[in-house]
């Protein structure tokens, strides 16, 4: 008997931990409520775009009513038969980020803009490359969702050949790819984050990055009051590196997933420093050299 009702436990573990999986990669309504929202905020800029470039505007138009059928067909879908699959909800929302980045304004592609200032020029930035970030809101496993969209700020400049192409404090974009809460089956919670932007002044880029380090947000003070100069990245390069301040009661795995090591959920406060790593490079425009 004893036997029996230990198997029954293990299985009953099983089908609970396949259900939380199952309903953490589901799409609801909310998400595709979520799509509809970004469509009227791409929408929303038009008016403004055509003003500065009403060829591009009139293109992104054309896109995006696309877009909107997709959508539609997404949440007919969604109604008639239960049930969307990630794939085909991801494909539509890469899609409305790709048109909301071009909608915002000029966004650098993998060669030089035809007609580009003469002040400036293309630096690029390799896969490996890691940016230290300051979380701007409070992110915790228990309340997150599926693609929230949080943001953060570099905590350092980027230098390429001397010359400062990411200042510090410019603005990184990103979403919460998958979040699980702790629970009774799985007493740990995490989160993965990816970051798909960077914005450096009015200008957008697409990115692909990835969370490699979290550190506490009282060490990150240190770089604050210091500043963003070689001071500053020896020691939060001291800090990473030396094991100090490393966000305690955490675990930053592969592919930017941070889960919790004492049984509880991820808690990540505003201020939070993350070592994020560049997955794709990307071509920047910086000032030419003098």
């Amino acid at each position: 008997m004893r036997t029996i009702r230990y198997g029954f436990v293990t299985v009953l573990a099983v089908v609970l931990a396949a259900g939380g999986a199952l309903a953490q990669s589901a799409v609801t309504a909310a998400d595709i409520t979520r799509l509809e929202s970004t469509a009227e905020e791409i929408a929303g800029r038009l008016d403004t775009l055509r003003q500065a470039d009403a060829t591009l505007a009139a293109d992104i138009s054309t896109s995006l009513d696309d877009l909107r059928d997709e959508v539609t067909y997404l949440r007919v879908k969604l109604r008639r038969e239960g049930s969307v699959t990630r794939d085909e909800y991801a494909s539509v929302r890469d899609k409305l980020e790709t048109l909301r980045v071009r909608a915002e304004g000029p966004t650098v592609s993998a060669q030089p803009v035809l007609g580009a200032p003469e002040t400036s020029s293309i630096a690029n930035v390799p896969v490996g490359t890691e940016f230290d970030v300051r979380l701007q809101t409070s992110l915790n496993s228990s309340t997150a969702k599926v693609e929230q969209r949080f943001e953060a700020t570099t905590v350092l400049d980027y230098q390429v050949d001397g010359t400062v192409v990411v200042p510090a404090g410019s603005l990184m974009r990103g979403f919460v790819s998958s979040v699980r809460a702790a629970g009774r089956v799985d007493r740990r919670g995490s989160l993965t984050l990816s970051f798909d932007e960077l914005r450096i002044g009015d200008r957008t880029y697409r990115v692909r990055a990835a969370v490699t380090e979290a550190i506490d947000a009282k060490f990150g003070e240190d770089t604050r009051r210091i500043g963003a100069g070689a001071v500053a990245g020896a020691i939060l390069g001291g800090i990473i590196g030396g094991g100090r301040g490393a966000l305690l009661g955490v675990l930053v795995g592969g592919g930017g997933t941070i889960a919790a090591t004492d049984g509880t959920d991820v808690d990540l406060p505003a201020g939070t420093i993350l070592r994020v790593r560049i997955d794709q490079s990307v071509d920047l425009v910086a000032p030419a050299a003098p």
